[in-house]
């Protein structure tokens, strides 16, 4: 059985957020279970990407409306020092994805505005690439609404019928992005069958994520938890979703074990040994060289996309109320978003120095060292699908401080009940992180309850197999 997967990212080639963790983990322990697996994503200019060797393997063109657009299919060229534990294979589309970014212009800090176009060239190009190569598939695992056309188009689109008997699996990464555009774009999609026009429609617009789920043969979501708050309420498509019932699946993702590990991670000046509070001090210590904090107080960190969905809009107000308050604790922040919030951190910077500090960037390395610095991890997410900072957090004997939604819930148990390894608060609200903040304080307050609780969540395990085993069952029910 032989599965590609089909995405917009993949860690470490091209990632924006936990997509790309996913995409970059799953299909690697896929094939540790005996299901060959690949990947293609676009290919960026990254510079994981640009620092690599590929080789060239397919090349045609494909029709957007009155022109035609050439690209490329390259293979990652592995190594046994840079086996990614898959094969890995880029789409090289010049003008559309020959750009640093993933979805963001690093020069303006907005989208592009082209994503319609660069999201049909894509598809169209990896379904050209299977219908004119030797690339053997039994199963298409599409993910996001990046990929969402492809359940359609090999159904409905008379250029790609002839793969129409492959399976698609759709998983929901974020239904908070549904990738929709006006009909008055319609024109960029290949030949249809005209009947299947209402496939493709939702509320008068081309829906890709609709579609998606109306036409792939599996759906899933990265959590159980996420799948039944989507089937209560889901931007407009929660009727369609409880219609697909029947061929929806949560399923948790994993933390891919080998990248997350802290006895070896490459990105940590102090490996975890025999003695956990060593571990933490001196990484903390390392932390506090790049963030100035007063190091004798709990670090609360907070590491992602400063975007609304994780809440990153209430961060000042918790933040400032706490400090103002006089709370014991300091705060550092990872992430890059919304250049308005990028103003008033760095303003926050200046008020609050020693006490708040920011990093305005995407840094792996950096991040891998918050994980095992920090005392707390905030996340008060409006949205959380899954969640995969939480499960790096525990692993690194990090408390998380969580808002009880989608895959939160389903992973953190609040520390009031027995064998409970987090902070949870029920209402996205600043009043309701406030007091889960505040009990951070306290607990870190009492370092024997502190240092159990820490102990303990470093024993859970979060790792991929279960979850790749479920994907694989799923995969052969299909074939």
């Amino acid at each position: 059985m032989k599965v590609l997967q089909i995405s917009a990212e993949c860690y470490p080639a091209a990632k924006a957020g936990g997509l790309g963790d996913v995409v970059g983990a799953l299909p690697k322990y896929l094939n540790q279970q005996g299901v060959e697996t690949a990947v293609v994503i676009p290919m960026y200019r990254t510079k994981w990407i640009t620092q690599q060797k590929w080789q060239a393997i397919f090349g045609s063109k494909v029709r957007q409306g009155d022109y035609y657009v050439p690209f490329q299919v390259l293979q990652f060229e592995s190594t046994p020092e840079n086996d990614l534990g898959f094969p890995l294979y880029v789409v090289d589309i010049p003008g559309r994805f020959d750009r640093e970014g993933v979805y963001i212009d690093s020069h303006t800090g907005y989208g592009y505005n082209d994503e319609v176009e660069r999201a049909l060239c894509f598809q169209q190009a990896v379904l050209t690439w299977l219908k004119h190569s030797d690339m053997k598939v039994d199963v298409l695992h599409c993910h996001d609404h990046h990929t969402g056309l492809i359940p359609f188009m090999i159904k409905h689109a008379h250029e790609y019928k002839s793969l129409g008997h492959l399976p698609t699996v759709f998983t929901i990464h974020n239904g908070e992005y549904s990738g929709a555009f006006h009909w008055k774009k319609g024109y960029l999609l290949p030949y249809f069958d005209h009947e299947a026009r209402g496939l493709l429609d939702w509320s008068n617009v081309i829906h890709p994520l609709a579609c998606a789920i109306k036409c792939c043969w599996k759906l899933t979501t990265v959590s159980k938890g996420y799948l039944n708050e989507l089937q209560r309420n889901a931007q407009g498509i929660t009727w369609l979703l409880n219609h697909e019932r029947p061929k929806s699946k949560g399923i948790l993702n994993g933390i891919d074990t080998n990248v997350w590990n802290p006895k070896t991670d490459k990105y940590l000046p102090k490996k975890l040994g025999r003695s956990i509070d060593q571990f933490k001090d001196a990484n903390k210590k390392a932390v506090l060289q790049h963030f100035r904090l007063d190091e004798n107080r709990p670090l609360i960190t907070f590491i992602g996309r400063l975007v609304g969905e994780k809440g990153a809009q209430l961060l000042p107000s918790i933040i400032t109320n706490f400090l103002n308050a006089g709370g014991n604790a300091s705060f550092a922040i990872l992430g890059t978003g919304d250049p308005n919030l990028h103003r008033v951190f760095s303003q926050m910077r200046q008020q609050y120095a020693g006490r708040f500090d920011v990093a305005l960037e995407y840094n792996e390395g950096l991040a891998h060292q918050l994980y095992a610095g920090s005392d707390y991890l905030l996340m008060p997410s409006k949205v959380e699908p899954c969640g995969l900072n939480q499960m790096y957090a525990l692993r690194y004997g990090t408390i998380p401080i969580v808002r009880a939604v989608g895959g939160l819930r389903d992973t953190i148990t609040d520390i009031g009940n027995k064998d409970g390894n987090g902070i949870r608060f029920d209402h996205f609200s600043v009043p309701d992180a406030f007091n889960a903040v505040r009990r951070a304080s306290q607990v870190y307050d009492n370092p024997k309850v502190f240092k159990a609780i820490r102990k303990a969540i470093m024993k859970q395990d979060f790792s991929w197999e279960k979850s790749a085993r479920i994907y694989k069952e799923m995969y052969e029910s299909l074939v």
